[in-house]
């Protein structure tokens, strides 16, 4: 497959930092996305940059509600691989997956799991963790990761552990310095990616 006609998600957003910073997060979830092939995570500012991009190449489209609202008919019959941007309570048109952009780091990666997963068990596909990396952390470490991106708090998860709040603090430390990063989506990422938790158990 050459450069020119590789698929793509498309991320049509009137907010460049907007696009760039969802681009960032759809690149760390890409390997979940069972892919055999490379894929392109490309941005648009306008529908009309995207229109001229060769449209028919996106089997995914992130689209901002004001741009989806603007072109309904374009998307009208694209819904099942259309997921829209929105912002806090903003009301979608019916029949559209949506993801709040004012939501946190974490609700917004695991939506944007659930999304793929369904996606791809509807296709038939399913997705099998590649656990390439997990050595990285030792078995305590692990289970910290685990429910740290379940959303417990380091009290809860010293005591579900039996070991001190300090221990927890040295543990995130560490895991935080192997994986190359303190946010908790980018953790989240990793434990999914290397079945260190399923993504159910978010």
């Amino acid at each position: 497959m050459n450069q020119m006609s590789k698929p793509r998600i498309a991320v049509i957003h009137p907010n460049s930092l907007c696009g760039i910073a969802m681009r960032t997060i759809l690149a760390d979830i890409a390997p979940f996305v069972c892919m055999l092939q490379q894929i392109d995570i490309v941005c648009y500012s306008s529908m009309e940059d995207f229109l001229q991009d060769d449209p028919h190449l996106a089997f995914h489209c992130f689209v901002s509600n004001s741009i989806l609202n603007e072109n309904s008919e374009y998307f009208a019959s694209q819904a099942r691989r259309c997921i829209v941007l929105r912002e806090g309570e903003e009301q979608v048109m019916e029949g559209f997956h949506s993801i709040n952009l004012y939501g946190s780091e974490r609700d917004m990666i695991k939506s944007l799991l659930l999304l793929f997963n369904n996606a791809h068990m509807a296709h038939g596909m399913k997705h099998h963790p590649q656990p390439t990396q997990s050595s990285l952390l030792s078995e305590r470490e692990k289970e910290v990761l685990a429910l740290s991106v379940k959303g417990y708090i380091n009290k809860e998860i010293a005591d579900k552990l039996n070991i001190s709040t300090a221990t927890v603090i040295f543990h995130r430390r560490n895991i935080s310095e192997k994986i190359g990063s303190k946010s908790i989506g980018r953790q989240t990422i990793y434990a999914v990616m290397n079945g260190i938790v399923d993504y159910r158990e978010l």
